[in-house]
């Protein structure tokens, strides 16, 4: 099945401010907004008082607003939105996914990277900034992941910030590790004490053991709490395909923890070592004793770091 599209469509249509104010009436949407049921009742406003087809001047008053599209095949539809509202020399941005049933599945952070280009690109703001709760740890690692940096922290609200010039070093930055995989620092170290068991003959030795050596050397090491939420790390749950058929669920885990039959590969199996690092939506190859195999991640179903499992 063709991978989704996410998109931001500047026009906001009449059908498209009916699902707005549906979404701004639910708890589970606004609980981390700043906006409350008010704002439905305003959309609802705007749709007694204008008999238009297309709303988009009404929501372009203090910014740009913008629908997040799923695009699949021919077929496309509202996720959520995004709101750049004016701000000294650039925006404010918020980015809400409203349609539940698209939760956790990276949406947001395609939307985040989609509204950067947007701003620093097209409208060619200096500066963009993100007042998150502190309490929501998932839109913060999404903006930090995505360059942002910590401002500073006033009545429970984190301020996030990105100049042009951040933005720019930070597309650099990602152009410049494309093919480089990402390890936190605590999985780094977890992974060198089972090296250094199999080197002293503690651990019985195994085939992979030299290629996971090299795996470590050219990684890029980050600390749990910045490591991106699509990459697998020790503990983490991933959809993959094998040569373009075979699909299924597993789990990367130490080797003490290792069961095939119920899809927990060691990091010392051959595709274990080869899943490491890697993000979502890479395809890469290893060595299996049946021979070369393609593996393709189609999804991190669950990764410690994402949700706050750092002792895992």
């Amino acid at each position: 099945m063709k991978e989704p599209f996410i998109f931001l469509c500047p026009e906001v249509s009449r059908p498209d401010a009916y699902i707005l104010a549906g979404w701004m009436r639910d708890d589970d949407v606004t609980k981390h907004l700043s906006d409350d049921k008010r704002a439905a009742d305003e959309i609802d406003r705007i749709l007694e008082r204008v008999d238009l087809p297309v709303l988009t001047h009404l929501f372009n008053r203090d910014g740009r607003f913008y629908m997040v599209r799923r695009q699949t095949g021919d077929r496309d539809e509202p996720v959520g939105f995004v709101r750049l509202e004016e701000s000294g020399d650039g925006y404010e941005i918020v980015v809400v996914i409203g349609d539940k049933d698209n939760w956790d599945k990276k949406y947001g952070t395609k939307a985040v990277k989609a509204a950067l280009r947007e701003a620093f690109i097209t409208l060619r703001a200096k500066r963009i900034i993100a007042k998150i709760k502190s309490e929501n740890k998932r839109s913060i690692r999404v903006f930090v992941s995505a360059g942002f940096k910590l401002e500073r922290e006033v009545g429970g609200i984190k301020v996030f910030s990105m100049t042009v010039r951040q933005y720019h070093d930070f597309i650099k930055e990602e152009e410049s590790v494309k093919d480089k995989i990402f390890i936190t620092s605590l999985d780094r170290e977890r992974i060198k004490k089972i090296l250094d068991s199999i080197t002293k003959g503690v651990v019985s030795p195994s085939k992979t053991a030299k290629g996971l050596e090299s795996e470590l050397q050219r990684a890029v090491i980050v600390e749990p709490t910045r490591i991106s939420s699509d990459v697998i790390t020790m503990n983490s749950r991933a959809i993959i395909e094998l040569n373009g058929e075979e699909e299924m669920e597993v789990s990367l885990v130490y080797p003490s923890d290792a069961d095939p039959a119920n899809k927990k590969l060691s990091i010392l199996s051959p595709i274990g070592t080869a899943l490491i690092g890697y993000k979502e939506g890479s395809v890469i190859e290893c060595d299996v004793p049946s021979g070369k195999t393609k593996i393709h991640i189609k999804k991190v179903v669950y990764q410690p770091e994402a949700a706050g499992d750092y002792h895992l």
